[in-house]
């Protein structure tokens, strides 16, 4: 047999030690025998070697000879090691002295070889034994070397290779439950290293997951496993509750939101409540990230189903309805909330901008802090409610949403069924600090101005928090603090709710009419019924043409906003086309667009029409538009909500400010869609148009 290792190695020396250093380092090494339990065969073989090794280094002229043929292999061949020659009878010997030289990955090889057909030793023999005693010894040091070096799926192959040829072998019960006890505690880190590798690795990545599911039923689930281990290398029998939590909050991070979503569904199939209530907040993290209502709606429904004793449920419910554009229920579950919130009550009392604003700004701070954190393929920053408003298959999710509950609604008794108080005391309160200005009057102009602020006073967002069953310490699965600084904070006064709440949710995808309201009491009333246009002559469920009044003029003056409870045909046509004469008056340099259209159209298509103001005026254009209503058709009426389809006869001319025209659109007839809501103040204004 030949040794990968030279005599300088295989004794312990440098290649520089002196005669007296080689002869103290044999000493040492003899009487310092290892005592695992080889053969005295063996260990006698062992000393012999050593000697060899002693006596050719501290002899001159042979130390000479040696070295030179190292050099010349060094020189001549690179890529081989050098090697020593032993005799089959010290077979043993050498490999023992190769392992105690570090090198345990050559000693396991060389050693599972030995015990390999046809040169295996005889059954029973002392050789047999040492040889199996030195795989074992030899293979948990190499997989600890690779655990090092964190290459543990090469560890685990190790450990598995080892435990194979004792259990063939039949011999070495304490080394064997020593190698299943060390591939045990390799299993977090083996999931660790498959699930951090590139999505593209694919097969690495399903193997992964599927030893970390095994790994959580094993230890009784998210729930269970409260051993008394020390740390993530722990087996699942042994992983103490809060390493636990600690390693799957690591783990996480590295899963992708389908993963996820995967792998709760599954754990939920085997009874775990906390596997259930992560899946609902998947589901509304890919939902909201990949703008697919429809997952909201599914999450939604699965949250409904959770029986989570002790946990108000609403203010989740709320912010799920408010991104589906029920505006209506979720301001319903927010206050029958907070009636039984003491803490959420007083915050959303003394939030400086409307019942509205304030749910949405619970909803912006859920989204960005328990939701879409600790997904490997989610954006938590991108927390943009305009942008999941403006998402064109948000707004034909939502109509088709509208559309079915209408459908529904002479048999809907009780919209809100479950809006009843919890009773229980299981659940926790948990409170996220949000730094939020004292003075309600104060203006806030934009959330980086927030964040770079240091406010006096601070308020605190009442959080029901996640559902907890026996999990109080771990980060992902509990409510975070959020930061005094918070980026996603963006509350303030009248002006941002104007903004930035209002245009999000009424003006990009129109407020859904709750058909089937709830009272404030808890008492159930009759659906609400959809009241048509006074001029118009069928219901609104069809397309109806009303006829353009004849004494109605573009300059007629009126009094904006219109509040009229039920409006007419003639007040619905002046309000368009003093949205079309104030935005050619704004366009062509007469006024601002605030002070111009602040009482007929929202604060999304205002700031439209003075950004395309300021861009003409920056290349010193100036645009001319003449639009006038030929006709009108009503598509649909709800009490919050009128959708109308006009026919204009439009034209236009871009001009510089000598007169010089620059682009013209002829007269034509147009066709457009305009949708007008019903503010606070119980004013209509135009809020979108297509």
């Amino acid at each position: 047999m030949d040794l990968p290792i030279d005599h300088f190695r295989l004794l312990g020396v440098s290649p520089t030690a002196d005669a007296e250093t080689i002869l103290r380092t044999l000493q040492r090494r003899l009487d310092h025998a290892p005592d695992q339990g080889f053969t005295h065969e063996a260990l006698t073989q062992r000393g012999e070697l050593l000697r060899l090794s002693a006596d050719l280094l501290s002899e001159p002229l042979r130390r000479q000879d040696y070295e030179a043929k190292l050099l010349e292999l060094g020189r001549d061949h690179p890529e081989e090691k050098s090697g020593l020659e032993i005799v089959p009878s010290s077979e043993v010997a050498g490999l023992i002295l190769l392992w105690e030289a570090h090198f345990p990955h050559e000693a396991f090889q060389l050693s599972r070889q030995a015990l390999q057909p046809p040169q295996a030793p005889a059954l029973g023999s002392g050789r047999e034994s040492d040889m199996s005693l030195l795989a074992a010894l030899a293979c948990l040091d190499a997989a600890h070397q690779d655990k090092d070096q964190r290459r543990y799926e090469a560890a685990a192959t190790l450990l598995k290779e080892g435990l194979q040829l004792l259990q063939r072998m039949g011999k070495l019960p304490d080394q064997r439950r020593a190698i299943e006890a060390a591939l045990s505690q390799l299993r977090p880190y083996r999931i660790l290293d498959l699930l951090s590798r590139d999505l593209a690795e694919q097969s690495a990545r399903q193997e992964g997951l599927a030893m970390f599911e095994a790994f959580i039923l094993e230890r009784g689930g998210l729930e269970g496993g409260s051993g008394d281990g020390e740390g993530p290398g722990e087996s699942p029998d042994t992983m103490d509750q809060g390493s636990f939590e600690l390693f799957f909050h690591q783990i996480r991070r590295f899963l992708t939101v389908q993963e996820q979503i995967d792998l709760f569904g599954h754990l939920q199939d085997n009874g775990s409540l906390e596997a259930a209530f992560l899946g609902v907040m998947a589901l509304v993290a890919a939902g909201f990230s990949q703008r697919k209502p429809e997952r909201v709606q599914d999450a939604r429904n699965k949250l409904k189903g959770l029986a989570l004793e002790g946990f108000d449920k609403k203010p989740l419910l709320g912010c799920l309805d408010l991104l589906l554009g029920n505006v209506d229920r979720a301001k319903r579950r927010f206050l029958n909330s907070s009636s039984s919130d003491p803490a959420l009550k007083s915050w959303m009392d003394n939030h400086p901008g409307d019942v509205l604003a304030s749910m949405c700004e619970y909803c912006r701070t859920w989204l960005g802090r328990d939701v879409l954190p600790n997904y490997r393929d989610v954006d938590a920053d991108a927390v943009d409610l305009d942008t999941w408003f403006a998402d064109r298959d948000v707004q034909a999710y939502v109509e088709s949403l509208e559309r079915q509950q209408a459908r529904q609604a002479p048999f809907n008794a009780s919209p809100l069924e479950d809006e009843t108080p919890l009773e229980g005391g299981l659940g926790k309160t948990f409170m996220m600090p949000i730094a939020v200005p004292a003075g309600t009057d104060e203006v806030i102009k934009s959330s980086e101005e927030v964040a770079e602020s240091e406010p006096s006073a601070s308020r605190t967002v009442p959080w029901s928090g996640f559902p907890r069953v026996s999990w109080p310490t771990l980060p992902s699965l509990s409510v975070s603090e959020i930061p005094h600084r918070s980026r996603f904070l963006l509350v303030g006064s009248g002006v941002f709710a104007a903004l930035v709440v209002v245009v999000a949710v009424w003006s990009l995808i129109g407020l859904r009419e709750e058909v089937d309201s709830n009272p404030a009491d808890g008492q159930s009333s009759a659906p609400a019924k959809v009241k048509p246009l006074p001029k118009a002559k069928a219901p609104s469920s069809t397309t109806t043409k009303l006829e353009v009044s004849e004494s109605l003029t573009a300059g007629k003056a009126a009094s904006w906003p219109l509040k009229s409870e039920q409006p007419t045909a003639d007040e619905l046509q002046r309000l368009l086309q003093s949205w079309l004469d104030g935005k050619a008056a704004v366009l062509s340099g007469e006024g601002t667009a605030q002070s111009t259209l602040q009482s007929i159209a929202r604060a999304g298509l205002i700031n439209q029409v003075q950004q395309q103001r300021d861009a003409n005026q920056a290349e010193g254009l100036k645009q001319a538009i003449d639009a006038s209503i030929k006709s009108v058709q009503l598509v649909s009426e709800t009490p919050q909500r009128i959708e109308l389809r006009a026919e204009l006869n439009y034209r236009d001319q871009t001009t510089t400010q000598e007169g010089r025209v620059v682009d013209e659109t002829q007269p034509s007839a147009i066709l457009l869609t305009y949708i007008f809501g019903r503010d606070s103040d119980g004013g209509w204004r135009l809020q979108a148009f297509e």
